[in-house]
């Protein structure tokens, strides 16, 4: 094996048209020969590029609406055979095989057309047989072919060439074959993915996930551990598709907590006011809804200003110039809303160390979806938590009935204890959170936390007396044990909203109606670990 080859013969296939005529044009003023197929074949001619079909290669046309027209041994002969090999060389001089120095091929649209909601039959003439085919033969002898399958890679190739007697290296080949690599196997990770949900497969035998590199990191959770952002190409509306208008690059936490704040605000529909999530370490340490978006900024913030400095902040609305003024009278990391006036983004300017995102949208928090998480020697799959429940699903399980105020506080509670960490309690009153115990062993502990909180609140704030006093209050799961209702009167709620569900419920149920709380059972819980 030669460590630099040369270019001499090119066979260019592509659905993505993006950069090919300055780039074939490029190949051809270095004497590349250019062999293509259909549509891509037309676009270099009518460039003035002159072209080879591979059916005059091949000897064969271009058949059943152009499914057959690569797989033929002169194609994938000329891709396979390794050059220093006299036999192979004696058998592709035999039956007239030309060799392919360079493959440029990227494959049919499947992930976008699957994404436009295209029916079965569709997206099935979607999925590319002859790409992935080349593209795996044409990697796997990387020792004399370069292989291109991402237009941004073809400023690269150029970059290569350029300097180098129109050679690649080994290296150069080596990295290319990688990316070629990853790339049939994010496709065929989307079909196999697509197929399953099309034919009801809940739990495939196989299952892959895919992504393509967004952002290297400077590093993970801690200064140690290397990093990377990946997208998953999905058109989910969130940190991913959004625009960052300013700051410095979000950290991997950044985008951890930022997901959390965005999902968590996108529970709020826009219709019923502005709202707005306050997220520290992936927990909501004030959530709100007001009037107008500073309103609902200033009562989420009032919930616990300490560990809202240096928190993410999330809108359900258009961030305007007054609530973008009282987001920077603190440190504030990250900023993420639908949209942001023209006057706000100019305020956020003069704080360099915020970023601005803004996505164009909400994501639909009832829509389904997967998730998954790393475990040793594998990995969970879940689908994702999109679950609601609405005023006529509640049980009232009490002697004392909630007044409809209480139902509206309960529901707010229910809605963010979602996106809570476990053991998760949230205290609500007035349409914002008053107090939040998330992440603990105990419930108990989670409760008692919630209430500390408010109590210092209410301290900062010159109040006569916590906010939790007269709260509704909700509990991500059942309460195995009298003693977390117990604890939620002494905090001073008046109402709560839980999943029911212990064997203990008749003790639980007692104890509320002995402390003269009003309960509702949701049938529904709402774990995150």
């Amino acid at each position: 094996m030669t460590d630099r080859i040369p270019l001499k013969r090119a066979l260019i296939s592509v659905s993505d048209k993006t950069g090919l005529i300055d780039f074939a044009r490029a190949l051809a003023s270095r004497g590349v020969e250019l062999l293509s197929t259909g549509g891509t074949a037309k676009a270099l001619r009518e460039a003035g590029l002159s072209v080879i079909d591979v059916a005059q290669v091949t000897g064969f046309p271009e058949m059943m609406d152009g499914r057959v027209k690569t797989l033929h041994p002169v194609v994938h002969g000329g891709l396979l055979a390794l050059r220093d090999n006299a036999e192979h060389m004696a058998a592709a001089n035999s039956h007239g095989i030309g060799m392919i120095d360079l493959l440029v091929v990227n494959l049919y649209p499947f992930e976008e057309t699957v994404a436009k909601g295209a029916d079965y039959d569709d997206c099935i003439e979607n999925i590319d047989i002859g790409g992935p085919a080349m593209i795996r033969a044409a990697s796997k002898n990387h020792a004399f072919v370069t292989v291109v399958v991402d237009v941004q890679d073809y400023a690269a190739v150029l970059a290569e060439l350029d300097g180098n007697d129109d050679t690649t290296s080994y290296v150069f080949r080596q990295r290319q074959a990688q990316i070629a690599y990853a790339r049939t196997a994010a496709y065929d990770a989307a079909v196999s993915a697509w197929m399953a949900q099309a034919i009801g497969e809940a739990t495939p035998r196989r299952r892959s996930f895919s992504g393509e590199l967004a952002q290297t990191l400077r590093y993970g959770e801690n200064p140690h551990q290397s990093a990377a952002f990946y997208k998953d190409g999905s058109d989910r509306p969130g940190v991913a598709t959004a625009k960052q208008w300013q700051g410095k690059e979000l950290s991997y936490n950044n985008i951890n907590d930022t997901d959390a704040a965005f999902e968590l605000v996108a529970e709020f529909d826009p219709a019923g006011g502005p709202a707005v999530a306050i997220i520290k370490h992936a927990n909501p340490c004030g959530v709100a809804r007001g009037t107008t978006a500073v309103e609902a900024y200033r009562r989420a913030y009032d919930c616990d200003r300490t560990s809202a400095f240096g928190g993410i902040v999330a809108l359900n609305c258009t961030l305007d110039a007054e609530t973008a003024r009282a987001i920077t009278e603190i440190f504030t990391e990250v900023v993420i809303a639908p949209d942001a006036t023209e006057e706000a983004r100019e305020i956020f300017a003069a704080k360099k160390n915020l970023r601005l995102l803004t996505t164009g949208g909400l994501p639909d928090p009832t829509a389904a979806g997967t998730s998954f998480r790393q475990v040793a020697g594998g990995f969970l799959v879940q689908g994702r938590d999109n679950g609601h429940v609405k005023r006529e699903d509640l049980k009232v399980v009490t002697k004392r009935q909630p007044s409809a105020e209480e139902l509206d506080d309960l529901l707010f509670a229910w809605t963010v204890a979602k996106h809570v960490k476990s053991n998760a309690i949230v205290y609500v009153k007035d349409g914002a959170t008053v107090g939040v115990g998330a992440g603990q062993m105990s419930r108990v502990d989670s409760t008692r936390i919630g209430k500390r909180k408010s109590e210092d609140m209410a301290e900062a704030l010159g109040l006569d007396q916590p906010l939790t006093i007269g709260s509704a209050v909700s509990s991500d799961a059942f309460f195995p044990f009298a003693d977390g209702i117990e604890a939620l009167a002494a905090a001073g709620a008046k109402a709560v909203i839980q999943p029911g569900g212990s064997m203990r419920d008749a003790e639980v149920i007692e104890a509320a109606d002995r402390l003269g709380l009003a309960m509702v059972f949701t049938g529904q819980r709402h774990f995150r670990h």
